[in-house]
């Protein structure tokens, strides 16, 4: 510690404000961890077959990694597969204890909107905002995609649905890890067959790359018309990427192509 810290630590309060002043908002252990002698093996993330559509060249077919076909009893693949509604799902999610990042956080983040609505709308994870409600998109962030979705005619209580690639808020509001996002993605797909919407929407790199199954950042998967498949969906959904309203926040010269890509939404909604 520095000196100015040990002159603190004969005041436990006034050493807490020193470590809330210095951005320090999470406690997650009594001891620290080497990183870089734990190095944990994450399983492979599985995503649905996607093919992507441009407006100059033929659907192009992706390969995605193939779910095995054994699904045994009590895995997040075969919970998920047996809810049969969402408020099924959305209970089976509530009770589930195989992603680690629950342990830290105060609610459950499934989903906010209207299930019925014909756009979905899939983000990355919780922060403290949502973690503290319940609901997804409901900070700063929140505000602005609510304000996107009005200019283009969508809002959350009729006709749009939001949820996120991950349920629970990680410590910190660091990215999910790999092992974190395999372990929701189950129930993210099975979300999206309940939900079966004419469109869907990936808002941000986390939630674009995981459900795309493409290793490429935002600025290169926007822009495009996609088609998400999975064995319970009657038809490919068309999909696109969004910036993340955070990111436009820090980024507003951004803006501009997320405008466009709302307006392509727009008009696919009303073609679908």
């Amino acid at each position: 510690m520095s000196e100015h810290t040990d002159n603190l630590s004969s005041d436990p309060a006034a050493l807490l404000r020193w470590y809330a002043d210095a951005g320090v908002d999470e406690a997650i252990g009594d001891h620290t961890i080497d990183r870089f002698k734990v190095t944990p093996s994450a399983p492979m993330v599985l995503a649905p077959t996607v093919s992507k559509t441009t407006p100059t060249s033929a659907p192009a077919a992706v390969s995605a990694p193939v779910q095995p076909l054994h699904v045994s009893e009590g895995s997040a693949t075969h919970i998920a597969q047996a809810a049969r509604t969402v408020a099924e799902l959305k209970a089976a999610v509530e009770s589930y204890t195989g992603c680690g990042l629950k342990q830290f956080a105060s609610r459950t983040v499934f989903a906010d909107g209207n299930p019925k609505a014909r756009v979905m709308f899939i983000g990355e994870a919780p922060g403290a905002d949502e973690d503290r409600q319940g609901l997804p998109f409901v900070g700063v962030s929140g505000k602005l995609l609510d304000r996107m979705l009005a200019s283009v005619g969508l809002d959350r209580a009729t006709n749009a649905y939001i949820t996120n690639v991950v349920f629970w808020r990680p410590p910190g509001n660091r990215a999910p890890t790999d092992e974190e996002i395999a372990s929701c993605l189950p129930f993210v797909v099975r979300h999206i067959e309940l939900v079966d919407p004419a469109v869907l929407v990936f808002v941000g790199g986390l939630s674009a790359k995981t459900l795309l199954a493409k290793a490429v950042g935002i600025t290169k998967l926007r822009g495009h018309w996609y088609e998400y498949e999975s064995p319970g969906l009657p038809r490919p959904v068309p999909a696109m990427a969004l910036f993340h309203p955070a990111y436009l926040l820090r980024s507003p010269q951004q803006k501009r192509f997320a405008w466009r890509d709302l307006l392509a939404i727009k008009q696919k909604l009303d073609q679908a």
